[in-house]
């Protein structure tokens, strides 16, 4: 008799930099987003599959919610909205090691409608048990179907998370191919990992102003892409910081950002970036589409 198979889509939410990317990367087993210590690095909704022999985990990564303050911004909520649309689960992340009584706010706010819900207490590994068990005690009266905690970092708990989201599946389809992990096209990735690199090298006031535009992805012989690309960014002043003395700073981007997306692809890379300023682009529409994050 065949097993039946269960599928779904869980869609994570959580405030910026709760460690939603990272926890979808340890869970799918690849690097399928980009994560910093920066809020909001995460701007579009990501999926990240993760496939066994009875059930198919498509996890959907969105930004950290917030109250925008640009189109970008407001896109970015809508990409949000969009990903709870039709879920199948949801999983509210929460950071413990900054747990407050703004978080306890969001959790309540998420806490409502009738498919299951996940309180994932996340980064663990950074308190004490006392205070854990304290949060725990704040959230235990809520209508959550599980409160788990997990440190994505480290793994701890991931393997209970992971069994409590298969048992609270719907009986489903196979939505990808078994050996697929992202359904992100590959020039998203790669303008990501560039974008990445940014958001770990830069000045704070510098990488909320970054964007990436994959000009040109080209095979010039067996093994061997070149790819040009262009960061945008918003003031004269920061094109400098972004190029760096001697242009050592973009050299830095430029090197790092390479060696990964030769993983990524599986061949040599010629990467060459160019730097323009295009002034208050996160609020213009025409910019928005061309980076990726509208229609």
């Amino acid at each position: 008799m065949d097993t039946v198979f269960h599928s779904g889509f869980i869609t994570i939410v959580g405030r910026p930099n709760s460690g939603k990317s990272t926890l979808m990367n340890a869970l799918v087993g690849e690097k399928v987003a980009i994560v910093s210590e920066k809020p909001q690095t995460t701007r579009n909704k990501i999926l990240g599959v993760v496939t066994h022999e009875h059930d198919q985990m498509v996890f959907v990564d969105t930004p950290g919610i917030h109250h925008p303050r640009t189109k970008l911004g407001t896109c970015m909520m809508q990409s949000v909205r969009d990903a709870m649309d039709g879920m199948d689960c949801l999983m509210v992340l929460s950071d413990v090691s900054r747990f407050g009584d703004e978080d306890l706010r969001f959790i309540q706010e998420m806490d409502r409608g009738s498919i299951p819900r996940l309180l994932i207490l996340n980064k663990t590994d950074l308190i004490d048990r006392e205070r854990l068990l304290e949060i725990m005690g704040r959230t235990a009266e809520l209508q959550y179907t599980e409160i788990i905690p997990i440190s994505a970092k480290t793994g701890d708990g991931l393997d209970d998370l992971t069994r409590t989201i298969a048992s609270n599946l719907p009986e489903g389809p196979k939505y990808f191919p078994d050996d697929t992990m992202t359904d992100q096209p590959e020039r998203l990735l790669v303008a990501e990992i560039i974008r990445e690199k940014a958001l770990i090298h830069l000045r704070d006031e510098v990488p909320h102003g970054i964007g990436v535009e994959i000009l040109a992805m080209t095979r010039l012989r067996e093994s061997l892409m070149e790819i040009h690309a262009n960061i945008y960014c918003e003031r004269s002043a920061h094109k400098g910081i972004i190029i760096g003395k001697h242009g050592k700073m973009l050299q830095t981007l430029g090197t790092e950002a390479r060696a990964d997306i030769e993983r990524l692809l599986g061949e040599h890379v010629s990467l060459k970036l160019w730097v323009k300023v295009r002034e208050d682009w996160r609020n213009r529409p025409e910019d928005l589409k061309n980076l990726g994050y509208t229609d």
